[in-house]
């Protein structure tokens, strides 16, 4: 096996999803262990991240989810620190976290999203209520884990959500909503890999569904048809190379009830977690949870 060195694993950090990093980095300690690597716990909330060189380590396994872990922050340090590091690089992950300018470079190569509007103080909210209709769903555009995430059913109240919501880090956004079916598709250095088909136990595919619930239904293969499971795995990789995305990354898709797929948001940095998506998609190709690290792990680089 290829040599790594003295590994950090990246868990923790500053931001709303520090907690699902911690569940996340735990495992991916674990599972590296279990191969006979050299990996060790590192939150740079407890500390400095330029530690990282003093204390001998070589590579950085990034898992450190939302704001300063995978919006370019963490990154460019490592970049000027030269310590090899797991998934997208600055501009990739800057790109990917703010869900507002990725929209706008799918919009732009022709690749189907959900009709949008960026809401502001001066915002006509009564105009975007009647161009996006209700329900319709709003979120901070640099959040990750569907933190912020509101579904608006009534008419009037989108300035109430949009205040709200408005301290959060970001623009907000509204969404048209899209009934149908919820998908998320993994790209693992650049391949399409097999799509799950998610049934949230909440309303939607909430913070609580994804990492408290236990009755989430997950399907993996996907209720899906062939030529869907293609375009959705072609998708994905589309999505991933129009920002550069590097690794492993998520997109996640909306199916309406006429069968058109749409990309709602790409994850540069996703979970790892028992009740992650990767690993479920990943097991379905033959790889285990402790080999599916190393693969990642195997992806390091500066530059």
């Amino acid at each position: 096996m290829q040599d790594f060195g003295k590994v950090a694993v990246l868990m923790g950090g500053f931001s709303s999803e520090r907690e699902v990093s911690l569940d996340s980095g735990a495992a991916i300690v674990a599972a590296l262990q279990s191969k006979g690597i050299d990996a060790h716990p590192f939150d740079p909330k407890e500390t400095p991240l330029h530690e990282l060189k003093a204390r001998g380590f070589q590579t950085a396994f990034n898992i450190l989810h939302g704001t300063y872990g995978e919006d370019g922050t963490v990154q460019g340090a490592l970049e000027l620190l030269g310590i090899p590091y797991t998934g997208s690089g600055v501009m990739a992950s800057a790109v990917g976290m703010d869900k507002y300018r990725c929209k706008l470079i799918w919009q732009a190569l022709g690749l189907p999203v959900p009709e949008f509007a960026v809401l502001r103080e001066d915002s006509d909210f009564d105009a975007v209520e009647r161009g996006l209709g209700l329900p319709m769903f709003v979120k901070p555009a640099a959040e990750g884990s569907s933190v912020g995430v509101v579904k608006v059913k009534e008419a009037g109240r989108l300035k109430e959500v949009y205040n709200s919501l408005k301290h959060l880090h970001g623009e907000i956004i509204a969404e048209r909503f899209i009934g149908g079916g919820e998908y998320s598709c993994p790209v693992i250095n650049g391949e399409g890999y097999p799509a799950i088909r998610i049934i949230p136990a909440t309303e939607f595919y909430d913070y609580e569904a994804k990492y408290t619930r236990d009755d989430t239904v997950y399907r993996c293969p996907a209720d899906l048809s062939e030529a869907d499971e293609t375009l959705m795995r072609s998708l994905s990789v589309r999505a991933a190379q129009a920002i550069g995305a590097e690794g492993v990354s998520r997109v996640d898709f909306l199916k309406d009830t006429d069968g058109k797929l749409y990309l709602l948001e790409i994850n540069t940095l996703p979970g790892m977690t028992s009740h992650s998506l990767v690993p479920k998609s990943a097991a379905q190709t033959g790889l285990s949870f402790a080999d599916l690290c190393v693969e990642i792990l195997k992806t390091a680089h500066v530059g």
